[in-house]
Parts: C-alpha cells; structure tokens; sequence
C-alpha cells in the first residue's frame, strides 16, 4: 500500500536514490544528487518536500513545492521536483503526490504553476485533472541529457484573480496566447492590444561590466523611485544585496558613460541547464533598455553559451514587450495575475529567445497543450532583426541618403508584418495612416468594385506614402501574389521619431515628396504609380 508523507532527513538517500533511477545522472538540477543539499530543503520553511513509500520498496517517489519565490512575486510556489521509481510508475504515485501537496501548500499561494516535461504526457494530465490549466510552452528550455520543452501550467488560489489588475496593454504577437490562457484561467479576455507604443530606442554605446561591490551602492541609488515602472519580474532583486546575489549565481551587467552608472540588467544563470533568465532591468533613460539587452545577448551566446533566455516581462509594459519582440524573443507563456505589486496581481507575458530548433523537438501533449505549443511555434517564426530591418531600409528608394544611425532609428519604429499569398495589406477605402514598405515577395494595387489592377509593388518598393503623410483613406486595394514581409511605418511613430529625431525627417520628407512626385509622372502599370487616366484627386 502506498502512503505520502513529508520528507525526513532519514530519507535523504533514499530521495537521491529515486532521482538516480528516474534520471540517471541527467537530472537538470545536479544538487538534487547532494545529501546535503536535499537535508537543507527538507528543513527549509520556503519548501515543502513530500515521499511516497510502500511497505515492501520504502521511498518510492518524491516531490516538492517550492514556496518563496521572493522577488517573483509573493504567494507563488512552484510544483515540482516530481520523480516516481521506475518500476512504481502506473500506479497514481504522482496523483497523491499532487493532492497531498496542494492540501499542505494550498492555503499558503495565490499561484502554484508547474513546467511539466514535454516528451510525456504524464505530468500534464496530473496536473490538469487538479485544476491546473495550460498557459503556455517552453521550448528547450530543459536538459536532461538533451534539450527538452516544457509545458507551464497554473492554478489558483485565495483571492489571486480577485486581485488581478484587469485590461493589460499588450502588442499584438501576445494576443494570440493571452486570449487562450485568460480562457484557460476562467478570465474574460480584456487585454488592449497596444499596436502603437515603439520599442525602445536604438542607443549609443556605453560601457560594460559586471556588478561589483563598489558599483552596488551606486546602482542602488539609480533604482530608487523607480519601483512605480517595473516592466521585469524575477526572483531576485537589486537590494538583497551584492553577496546574496552572487550567491544565486546571479548578476548585473551595468552600463556606465563616462564612468558613470546608467543602468543595469539582473540575470541568473543556470550552468546546468545551459539557460538565463533576466529578473530586473533598471535604466536611468529609455537610451539604454535596447543596449542592455543587445549585450545580453552577446554575452549569453559568445561568452556563456546559453541555450534558452527567458524574461517575464508585465503584461501593462507594451514598450518592453516590442523591444524583446525586436531582439528576438517571442511570448512562450501568458501567465494571468502572477506577479505581485502594491496591492493587485499583474499579469505577466514570459518571452523566450530560443537557440535550437523546437519544432524537431519530439513531444507527447494533451490537447491543450498541442494549442499552446502552436501558439508558441508561431511566434517563434523570426521577424527580421532589427539590424536585418534596418539593412533593408538601405536599399529601399524612400530611405535614401539616411545614415546606418538613422536607418537603425528608423527601424526600431516599425512593425514586421508577415502575409500569405493572396492576403490584404490595405484595403480600398480604409482608413489609413501608415506606410508599407515590402521587404519580400509581391502585391498587386487593385481600384474599383472590379478590382481592376493599376500596378504592382515589388521588394524594396514602398506603398501608402499619402497615407503616411497625410492619414487619409486609402485609394486603392493592395493585395499579396505571393507570400510577403513588409516593414510598417505608423503616421503617429513617424511624429514621434520626428520629434526626437528632426534630422531623419528632414531626409524623409524630402525622400517622401520626390516619391509622390515621381508616380504622378510615371504610367508603367509593373510598378505602383498612376495609370494615365487616374488624376491627382483619386489618390487620395
């Protein structure tokens, strides 16, 4: 008869030894094979370790709740640490684990989640069948022994979504998953899709090192007063201090200029798992964000060979998620009322940049999880990089004469579009307000209810200048022949890019009416203009 019980420091060998026959010795956290180590988190007030025993094998399985996940956020535990005995499995040891667990933790969070593996469905169905719902995938996000993914799931208890802020700002490549896992949640789907806030800006160079002690008081005194704009949640934060930090194998990367701190970025590695994951960004101005995270980047892939990056950006901070958007990252998670702040629970979107391919991962999912994996994958088609963007501007006509440093303001200011063949990027009398400059692929400008074709647009061409210029409807129908990626450049980011940035639009603008003018002139039906017949009123 099997029985569950907590764990005693009597049982630490036999733990290490169901972890040893379950996971050889591939398990993604070594330190679960340390007898000291396990004896510390039995007695630990901040974890719940829990073992299933018979009366003829002993220990036959373990698990845990971790329950302070401090900074992260307060009342949020994580449900894992799950290993049942190879020749045990098939008998519901891993459900009265569960229950057993949620008993002892339940009326200690407001958030339990758990990243279940991926390659069986196992895990997932427990969790499931106990109320936990998905709200997302982590592609190869774990090891054991190779890459695997992982499937996030949460339930929740207490007053948790009572104090959930409701309407998040969010862009739209998180819609998608928000509106599944708020379903999942029981929540109605209220976010305010945000397709107008600009990433951050591209910045000048800084310098870069990591935190030391005497950089510590300085970075405090810049993070003061600035908890009202918290756009990264993580477990670790700022004034824990410089020892407990490096303690956690976590640090900061600063920026300074002049010798002067401007900014820092908080990660914590995990070596075994070959992963980061950033838990808290400060900047004294929006100039350093994007720089923050482009050395990231290079250190994580140059210097420690990350495989899997991963921030939990607010759900309220549409700025920060189109700047990962742009670095390449993509949402893996929506996860509703996780993070704690003042007095209501913020949702957090989770966004991943990934190394590895995870659509040749070999997976065995729930239904539910089948979606959020789709989700995911789809998102996890690469826009172009920024740099690639900005590349592109280059050759384009309209952007002729700006510099590599415009070019790069330029580029952070527009949206990436993918399109299928045969899909509407404008349509005829539409309201308009930006223009498309393709990047790859082929349109068509159709007029009139016969959709009579008056020109075409080709890669490297621009559509939608009067548009841009002016806001108004949009004269003509443009519709894709073939698959297509185009840059998009709002009326309202062009004014604001202008305003910070006049010198671009003085190239601009200049570019922008030597465009118009030569299409009025030109009547080669192969390229979008103005066929002879059609007058200068009817572009409008």
């Amino acid at each position: 008869m099997i029985s569950v019980r907590l764990a005693r420091e009597a049982d630490v060998e036999a733990i290490r030894d169901v972890y040893l026959a379950t996971y050889g010795g591939s398990y993604g956290e070594p330190e679960f094979y340390d007898l000291q180590f396990l004896k510390k988190i039995i007695f630990s007030d901040d974890t719940i370790v829990l073992v299933a025993e018979d009366n003829t094998h002993g220990v036959v399985a373990t698990a845990a709740v971790v329950l302070e996940l401090s900074a992260y956020s307060d009342l949020v535990g994580e449900f894992g640490r799950l290993a049942v005995h190879p020749d045990m499995r098939g008998q519901g040891i891993g459900t009265l684990l569960m229950e057993e667990r949620l008993r002892l933790a339940g009326d200690r969070l407001h958030v339990g989640y758990t990243e279940a593996r991926a390659v069986h469905q196992h895990s997932q169905r427990i969790a499931e069948r106990h109320g936990f719902g998905v709200v997302g995938f982590l592609p190869l996000k774990l090891r054991f022994g190779r890459r695997e993914s992982a499937v996030l799931l949460t339930r929740y208890f207490g007053e948790a979504l009572a104090l959930r802020r409701n309407n998040p700002r969010i862009i739209p490549e998180t819609y998608p998953l928000a509106a599944f896992a708020l379903e999942a949640a029981g929540l109605p789907v209220d976010p305010v899709v945000d397709d107008h806030s600009p990433a951050y800006p591209p910045s000048p160079f800084y310098e870069l090192d990591e935190l030391t002690t005497q950089g510590h008081t300085a970075l405090l005194r810049l993070a003061r007063g600035r908890l009202e704009r918290r756009e990264v949640f993580g477990p670790m934060r700022l004034h824990y201090g410089f020892f407990k930090i490096r303690a956690l194998n976590s640090t900061y990367l600063v920026a300074r200029e002049h010798n002067r701190v401007v900014g820092a970025i908080g990660v914590m590695r995990d070596i075994a798992e070959d992963t980061s994951r950033v838990f808290e960004v400060i900047a004294l101005d929006d100039g350093v964000v994007r720089f923050l995270f482009e050395r990231l980047e290079e250190t994580c892939t140059r210097d420690w060979k990350t495989a899997y990056i991963e921030a939990d950006v607010s759900a309220y901070a549409p700025r920060m998620q189109r700047t990962l958007i742009e670095q390449g990252f993509a949402p893996v998670a929506y996860v509703p009322a996780l993070a704690f702040h003042r007095v209501e629970r913020l949702d957090v979107v989770k966004m991943g940049r990934v190394y590895g391919d995870p659509a040749s991962d070999a997976v065995e999912l729930t239904p539910a999880a089948v979606q959020a994996r789709e989700l995911v994958l789809r998102g996890l088609a690469r826009p172009p990089s920024k740099g690639a963007l900005a590349a592109a501007l280059a050759s384009a006509a309209l952007f002729e004469g700006l510099t590599e440093e415009q070019r790069s303001w330029l580029a952070g200011s527009c949206r990436h579009r993918a399109l299928a063949e045969g899909e509407t990027l404008f349509a005829e009398g539409q309201p308009a307000g930006e223009l498309a400059l393709l990047l790859t692929g082929e349109a068509e400008v159709c007029m009139g209810t016969d959709s009579r074709r008056v020109g075409v647009v080709r890669a490297r061409e621009s559509v939608g200048e009067l548009a841009l210029l002016l806001g108004t409807s949009h004269s003509a129908s443009v519709v894709t022949r073939s698959p297509a990626e185009v840059a998009l450049l709002s009326h309202a980011d062009l004014a604001a890019l202008v305003r910070r940035r006049p010198d671009i639009g003085i190239v601009l603008y200049r570019n922008l009416a030597a465009g118009l003018g030569e299409k009025l002139r030109r009547t080669d039906d192969t390229l979008l203009g103005v066929p002879t017949g059609i007058n200068r009123a009817e572009l409008r």
